[in-house]
């Protein structure tokens, strides 16, 4: 007998982890497990939350998304696509911009130095005004890196996995071009997965494109689009669909993730699918 997607839902209850919280949107409809309340580091989900602010900031006029704000005239698209020729935690250029998809968390921290520079205060300050305080994310907060420092909880990326879905802070219009590849002929790595060939990303959001191997499922559209976190954390949004997935544990991604993330993320896709 088919198992339910609560049920594929429950069966994250048997990872190979301390505690596992996690939430499924679909039909307008929440399923979760887990305690939705604990705190969980998101490592690079972050940048997720931090793109949002970042486009908050382009819409609020601070600057524009071809403004250049990086070395060598890297633009803020640049930037939040992994195209800045910034390594992942030097700001020293590896390549010209645009050039290569290198994977980065100094674009980002480039990108929260110059909204804190013209808004006057912190960018965690600024995140937490522009984005989590309108949405009432009372248990998300910025604690370092733009790039990598955020801690949240699943009740907390449920409500901003809506936000991508039916947006409130940004126009639509931008919302379109957040999953909209940038740079789509450019190569590079996804950490953790290797070389791909094309390595299509969005703005702060990685598109699954044909990807192999990925975290998300083989059956997963190609416009799926989201971020995983070394901290053993992932979310992923379909807009076309309405359907959203939330994972955050406390054990480090490995080789204990891959085919679980993988397996699991097929497997309640195809179960929608027949719901």
């Amino acid at each position: 007998m088919q198992r339910s997607a609560t049920e594929l839902l429950d069966s994250l209850a048997g990872w190979p982890v301390e505690h596992v919280s996690a939430a499924v949107i679909a039909d307008g409809k929440v399923r979760s497990i887990g305690d939705a309340e604990r705190p969980y580091e998101l490592a690079s989900v972050t940048k997720l939350l931090s793109a949002w602010g970042v486009l908050v900031a382009v819409e609020e006029g601070i600057f524009e998304l071809d403004s250049e704000v990086g070395p060598d005239g890297a633009t803020v698209r640049h930037l939040l696509s992994h195209a800045g020729g910034v390594g992942f935690a030097s700001r020293e250029l590896e390549r010209a911009p645009g050039v290569r998809r290198i994977y980065s968390s100094a674009g980002f921290e480039i990108l929260a130095d110059v909204i804190a520079a013209e808004a006057e205060m912190d960018f965690a300050s600024y995140l937490r005004q522009a984005v989590f305080a309108p949405l009432g994310m009372t248990g998300t907060s910025l604690e370092g890196s733009a790039g990598h420092g955020a801690v949240s909880t699943v009740r907390d990326l449920t409500v901003f996995a809506r936000e991508i879905l039916d947006p409130v802070l940004l126009h639509p219009v931008t919302v379109a071009e957040v999953i909209e590849v940038q740079f789509p002929e450019l190569d590079g790595v996804v950490p953790g997965y290797g070389m791909q060939k094309p390595c299509p990303w969005g703005l702060g959001f990685e598109i699954r494109g044909r990807k192999n191997p990925h975290w998300t499922g083989a059956s997963m559209p190609s416009d799926t689009a989201g971020h995983f976190g070394q901290s053993g954390t992932y979310l992923w949004v379909h807009r076309p669909t309405k359907r959203a997935m939330v994972v955050l544990t406390d054990r480090d991604f490995g080789a204990w993730a891959k085919p679980l993330w993988a397996e699991t993320n097929d497997a309640v896709w195809r179960k929608l699918d027949t719901e």
